[in-house]
């Protein structure tokens, strides 16, 4: 007899409470909801640069060596200025700018208020996490961040890059 025979009834666990995570466990969200903060602090504290990329250079950092010998964006060119419209609110720009970096800020918001929670509450994040099959995941979200990088080098080639 299966598990799923029509002639069982179907069965549920007892609840015996939330299970309590582990002050090494709370202290993991802890650290992870800080750096997720602190990335959309460090954005939010930018100026997105009008020209959808550079906007890294405002920390000190080098210009994009491959933009600068292809003429082309490389796999990250925007993500920094998309992460700075994403902190500043506006999500239109940010998508626009560079699609694949709305959604990592997007699921850098999500992973602070999620780390937050665990971290306080002492409760486990095992439900929302239960959902995520990578094996599910793992090839949209190639196929998105090629289709990201290839919507960059497109808005370069048209002199569409930026949000004005």
């Amino acid at each position: 007899m299966t598990s799923l025979d029509p002639a069982r009834p179907i069965t549920y666990p007892r609840n015996f409470g939330a299970i309590r995570a582990k002050p090494s466990q709370r202290l993991v969200s802890a650290l992870v909801a800080a750096g997720c903060l602190l990335v959309l602090i460090t954005a939010a504290w930018l100026n997105p640069s009008p020209v959808g990329s550079g906007t890294h250079q405002q920390l000190g950092l080098a210009a994009c060596q491959f933009k600068e010998r292809t003429g082309l964006p490389c796999f990250s060119c925007g993500m920094t200025t998309s992460f700075s419209y994403f902190a500043h609110g506006n999500i239109v720009a940010s998508f626009y700018v560079q699609p694949l970096a709305c959604v990592l800020a997007f699921l850098a918001a999500v992973s602070m208020w999620i780390g937050f929670y665990c971290a306080i509450s002492g409760k486990t994040a095992w439900r929302l996490t239960r959902f995520l099959n990578l094996k599910r995941y793992a090839m949209p979200m190639i196929v998105f961040a090629i289709l990201a990088w290839a919507w960059k080098i497109c808005l370069t080639l048209k002199g569409w890059d930026g949000w004005r």
